[in-house]
């Protein structure tokens, strides 16, 4: 009897289903079966979802879909509706799906038959009925939530621990286990349920043991022992050990990745389990999502660990033995992708004794920056290694890294770097700047007043092969700490540079501060390695707000850039010690600024440099006064001398009794004079304004040429000096001539 006639002969049906045309092929008997005519057709998916309950068609799906998985087969009950949406009869299908190819898990024909369901047997249920919605909907729910929680868990301890603590709807299991592969052996990685040691046997195993996660590594398919008896007559010499745990009913199902088998996940019950469909399919998309979590944080730690090893063998380690100095420093990727980027800090030990301090940032956060930024540190220290002034490092940094671009990239896609070098005599705190675009260097004083101290530069690395950078010189006073960083300290939380170094000054200046009071009353000590330590993690932990990947609020992780962070602290004055103490010891608060006679457009800096020393003064007329003073001084040294002009602020004594003191040296001995300007007269009013604003002025020469002086007494505020309401604007540059 042939197989056509001995399906007809029991009433069983035989269809055929492509699923990528979505033809569906019926003999005679499925067609009656369905309602039609009993003779052989096809229909179209569409046609073929007609004739059935919507529900069944739902859950067929999912069923087919579980059975391409597992290369099983798929039974499902289906009931057969008429045009008018009654139901005709219940029928029974049994089908396998053949997958067409290997790589495409879509492509497959499934092949099945088709009997019709009279009753059910008194007293038993089918294993295969639909599932109730109740049951459904806490299915959907348990899945979310195992979704949720392995999708936020960020290393493997965090997954395993995700994993131990699934509570799955009608069949939980009592114990879990998850199994790892490390070359041709399978060993438990992580473990619920079981007491430490039980699993002994079980922690190193050769792939070929009889035992059913090893299959199921081997073959990537599930396991399903419902019994015991199954369990022990499929796997007789593992049973033994099984059997000590006393379970009823057991799971192993394949963790796959990128269709890579990367191991076994086992889940065993204390009560008999039938593993219907519904509970296979909720096994297996929770092995699916196990999978997926688990290689996801085995990629994380690997990328964190090749990150910290990179960054460690191109990050330095800071000297904190520097004579007579202190150093802290500090490095945080961004958050993005590699955490690797182009910022990098350096200390380099000079042939002439110094120190050089370099801070850098190679444009880009990607491996390419990283590895720019690694050859252009190696360049750098050896330039200064052969002993250049910081002017002629940068230069060869800067026709270096454009040679690279040039000869590497073939000129596309070129980068650029910024880079600030100073070089420090820790004997005399002096200090010799070149910048190449970069921030400017941050002086916070003795007294815990900050100041953004400008200095010449020129442009970033590699934009021209062969750029001057101008050097400046400043000198780091007792107790004067220095902080460069690279622009992600400062811009990083939507700041610009104005708001960010705002940002930063408050945390500085109130570091240490006792509670309810101002960090000019009690300021902290930083002389010591422990608090320039805590005072850099201040400032990290100001940009970024709390380390933990899961606090919520406004202090969420924001990592949009790299950080480079070096502090220095120069010992002798008790680094960061306020207003304590008797006045003969009180910390002086200066500044100093040279404008040359090409850089005009610095006479802008030295007007905030003046109003940034008196941040704190208790007039406010008598801060318009020095600034104006001061614009008129520098202006007029520009205009009617050929040399430059350098700038000393100083203030001293206790707040409310202050004296600040502005020196203006210029190299020119020829001394100002008074003169009665006329009332169209563009000049000449010099004098008459230092002489109603100042609380004393004067002019002083030196060997080198003169100095023009003026001071202001914060306790003569509201006394008889006048306001600027009371005067008419002067002209920039109204310091008489000098006398010819």
């Amino acid at each position: 009897m042939r197989t056509k006639d001995l399906l007809a002969a029991t009433a069983t049906g035989l269809w055929r289903w492509d699923n990528v045309s979505g033809e569906v092929t019926l003999d005679a008997e499925t067609a009656r079966l369905l309602g039609l005519p009993a003779e052989p057709t096809e229909l179209s998916e569409a046609a073929m979802r007609s004739r059935l309950h919507p529900a069944d068609f739902a859950e067929i799906t999912g069923i087919v879909n579980l059975s391409v998985t597992e290369s099983s087969v798929a039974e499902a009950r289906l009931r057969v509706m008429d045009s008018s949406g009654r139901v005709l009869r219940t029928v029974r299908t049994r089908s396998r799906a053949f997958l067409r190819s290997d790589t495409d898990h879509t492509d497959y024909e499934l092949v099945g038959t088709v009997q019709e369901i009279f009753e059910t047997q008194p007293g038993t249920a089918s294993p295969h009925a639909p599932a109730t919605g109740d049951w459904r909907r806490s299915r959907e729910a348990f899945l979310l939530d195992a979704g949720r929680a392995l999708a936020e868990a960020h290393s493997t301890a965090e997954v395993l621990r995700v994993a131990a603590g699934l509570s799955m709807p009608g069949f939980s299991p009592d114990g879990l286990a998850v199994f790892g592969i490390e070359g041709d052996r399978i060993s438990v990685i992580g473990h619920h349920g079981h007491r430490q040691g039980d699993l002994a046997p079980f922690v190193d195993m050769p792939l070929d043991t009889d035992y059913p996660a090893a299959e199921v590594v081997r073959t990537g398919r599930a396991v399903y022992l419902p019994t015991p008896e199954d369990y022990r007559r499929r796997y007789p010499a593992t049973w033994p050990l099984a059997a000590a745990f006393h379970r009823a009913s057991w799971a192993f199902l394949p963790l796959v990745s990128a269709g890579r088998t990367v191991g076994a996940w086992m889940a065993a019950f204390g009560t008999p389990v039938a593993f219907t469909p519904d509970e296979r399919s909720v096994l297996t998309t929770v092995a699916r999502m196990l999978a997926q979590a688990l290689a996801r944080a085995g990629d994380q730690e690997s990328r964190r660990e090749l990150t910290d090893g990179l960054q460690r063998s191109m990050m330095p380690t800071v000297h904190p033995d520097i004579p007579g100095m202190t150093v802290a420093a500090r490095y945080v990727p961004t958050g993005g992708g590699l955490e690797v980027g182009g910022d990098w800090y350096d200390m380099i030990t000079l042939p002439s004794g110094r120190i050089a301090l370099v801070i850098g940032d190679v444009q880009g956060h990607d491996v390419r920056a990283a590895g720019l930024m690694g050859q252009l540190r190696i360049a750098l220290r050896a330039y200064a290694s052969e002993g250049h002034h910081p002017d002629a490092v940068l230069s060869r940094a800067s026709r270096f890294l454009s040679g690279i671009n040039d000869t590497e990239f073939g000129g596309e896609d070129p980068r650029f770097a910024t880079c600030l070098y100073i070089e420090v005599d820790p004997a005399t705190g002096l200090l010799d700047i070149a910048r190449a675009g970069h921030p400017d260097p941050t002086i916070r004083m003795a007294d815990g007043t900050v100041l953004v101290r400008p200095t010449a530069g020129g442009l970033p690395l590699g934009i021209v092969p062969d750029t001057d950078y101008p050097t400046t010189r400043l000198v780091l006073e007792p107790g004067e700490t220095m902080l460069v960083c690279t622009d992600g300290l400062i811009e990083t939380g939507g700041h610009d540079l104005e708001s960010g170094w705002a940002r930063l000054r408050r945390v500085i200046e109130t570091y240490g501060a006792a509670d309810g009071e101002a960090a000019d009353v009690v300021a902290p000590t930083l002389e010591d390695a422990a608090g320039l330590e805590k005072l850099a993690d201040a400032l990290v932990q100001a940009v970024h707000g709390p380390p933990s990947y899961h606090t919520t609020g406004p202090f969420m992780d924001r990592r949009e850039d790299d950080i480079a962070m070096l502090l220095l602290c120069r010992e002798g004055g008790s680094c960061g010690v306020g207003t304590g103490g008797t006045a003969a010891h009180r910390p002086v608060r200066r500044t100093v600024l040279t404008v040359r006679q090409a850089e005009p457009e610095r006479i802008a800096e030295a007007r905030h440099q003046v109003r940034d020393v008196l941040h704190d003064w208790s007039d406010e007329d008598q801060v318009d006064s020095a600034v104006l003073m001061v614009s008129e001084m520098v202006t007029n040294v520009l205009m009617h001398t050929d040399g430059d002009a350098l700038l000393v602020a100083e203030i001293t004594g206790e707040k409310g009794g202050r004296r600040i003191r502005v020196d203006v040296a210029d190299s020119s001995d020829e001394l100002p004079h008074r003169r009665t300007p006329g009332e169209l007269a563009s000049s000449g009013r010099g004098l008459v304004l230092m002489e109603l604003l100042a609380g004393a002025w004067g002019v002083d020469p030196r060997g080198d040429g003169k100095s023009t002086w003026f001071e202001l007494y914060e306790d003569a505020a509201g006394g008889a000096e006048p306001s600027l309401a009371d005067l008419s604007a002067p002209t920039a540059g109204s310091l008489p001539e000098p006398a010819a």
